[in-house]
C-alpha cells in the first residue's frame, strides 16, 4: 500500500487563546486534545507516519503531552517552524513577532517526507470522513501529468465552521460544476449576524458571502513535489513586502490559489459532511468537549482513544 503522511500545523502561539498553548489544551475525558482525534481518524483512514510541525521552543511539551504517546501509534516526526528560518540574503524585519504562515510551516517538512501528505491545522476537528475520502484520492487517483500539480482539498460548507464566540477566517473557494477548484480567496473575520454572514477581506472591507459556499479549513492533500514549489516561491514573496510590513504572511490557500489560475495545478475539492469544531477562542472550549462527549456516545469513538 501507498505511503502517505499526515503533517499537522502546530506551532501557532495562540494568542486569540489569552497566549496559552490551545493546541494542548484537554478536550477529551481521559486527556486527549484534538490532534488525538485526528490522529485517529487518519490511521484509520490509511495514514501510516506524521509530522508535527511544532516551534523548537514547545518540542519539550509535544513530546510530553502527545508525541510520546502517538509514537506508539503511527511512525512520528517533528519539523520546526521559526520566524528566522529564512532563505540566504533576507532577515527578518524589525518588530516581525510571528512565522511567516502556513507556507513555510509546510515548507519546514521538506527532506522528511517522499510521499503524498495531508495538510490540517492542530487545532481543528475535520471528522473522520474527510479523512476517509482525502485518503482514497490522494492513493488512487492524485498524480502529477505534464507537470500541472495534482492536489485535493477537504470542502467544508462554510456554516459548519463558524464560531459562536467571535469572527474566523477561511479560504472561500469557488468551484467548477466538475468539482475542481477556481479559486480561493482568503477571508477575514466571518460571523454570523441577525442579517446573515459578514466578512472582510484582506484590507478590512466589508465583502458579501453567500450561503452554502465551500470553504478551506487548510486541509490539503498535496504530492511531494509541491514542496518545490514553496521553496521556490518563498524568496520571492519575501522580496515583494513593502519596508515595515511585518504581518503578511506566505499562505497556502494564497500560493495554491496562483497555481491553480496559471494552470500549474488542479485541485479536486472533496466535500464532507462533517461539522468542524475548534478552539480559536477560549469560549469555544466547552463546545468542542460537549462534541466530543456526543461523538463518544453515538459510537464514533471510544472512550479511551488510545490505551
Amino acid at each position: 500500500m501507498q505511503d502517505t503522511t499526515l503533517v499537522i500545523m502546530a506551532a501557532g502561539i495562540g494568542s486569540r487563546f489569552g497566549g496559552g498553548i490551545k493546541q494542548l489544551e484537554p478536550v477529551g475525558s481521559h486527556g486527549e486534545i484534538i490532534m488525538d482525534y485526528s490522529i485517529y481518524d487518519a490511521v484509520r483512514a490509511g495514514f501510516n507516519k506524521v509530522i508535527f510541525i511544532i516551534r523548537k521552543d514547545l518540542e519539550d511539551d509535544f513530546r510530553r503531552i502527545i508525541g510520546r504517546r502517538i509514537e506508539q501509534v503511527i511512525h512520528t516526526e517533528y519539523a520546526f517552524q521559526e520566524l528566522t528560518d529564512l532563505p540566504a540574503g533576507f532577515t527578518v524585519p524589525e518588530g516581525r513577532k510571528k512565522p511567516w504562515g502556513t507556507g513555510q510551516a509546510v515548507l519546514s517538512i521538506k527532506g522528511l517526507v517522499n510521499e503524498p501528505f495531508l495538510v490540517i491545522n492542530a487545532d481543528d476537528y475535520y471528522g473522520r470522513e474527510g479523512f476517509r475520502r482525502l485518503h482514497d484520492y490522494m492513493v488512487g487517483q492524485m498524480k502529477d501529468r505534464d507537470g500541472v500539480y495534482d492536489m485535493c482539498m477537504g470542502g467544508f460548507l462554510l456554516e459548519n465552521t463558524l464560531s459562536e464566540n467571535g469572527g474566523v477566517s477561511r479560504g472561500v473557494c469557488s468551484v467548477t460544476d466538475d468539482g475542481y477548484l477556481k479559486t480561493v480567496v482568503e477571508t477575514y473575520d466571518i460571523r454570523k449576524t441577525a442579517d446573515g454572514l459578514a466578512a472582510k477581506d484582506e484590507a478590512g472591507a466589508p465583502v458579501a458571502l453567500p450561503s452554502g459556499c465551500p470553504v478551506s479549513m487548510n486541509m490539503w492533500g498535496l504530492p511531494v513535489t509541491f514542496l518545490d514549489e514553496l521553496e521556490a516561491g518563498f524568496p520571492a514573496f519575501l522580496a515583494s513586502l513593502r519596508d515595515g510590513d511585518v504581518k503578511s504572511e506566505y499562505l497556502l490557500p494564497t500560493i495554491i490559489d496562483r497555481l491553480v489560475n496559471a494552470g500549474k495545478a488542479r485541485v479536486k475539492v472533496i466535500g464532507t459532511p462533517d461539522k468542524w469544531f475548534g478552539v480559536t477562542y477560549r469560549e469555544d472550549k466547552q463546545t468542542v468537549v460537549d462534541s466530543i462527549r456526543a461523538l463518544v456516545a453515538a459510537g464514533v469513538y471510544p472512550e479511551r482513544l488510545f490505551k
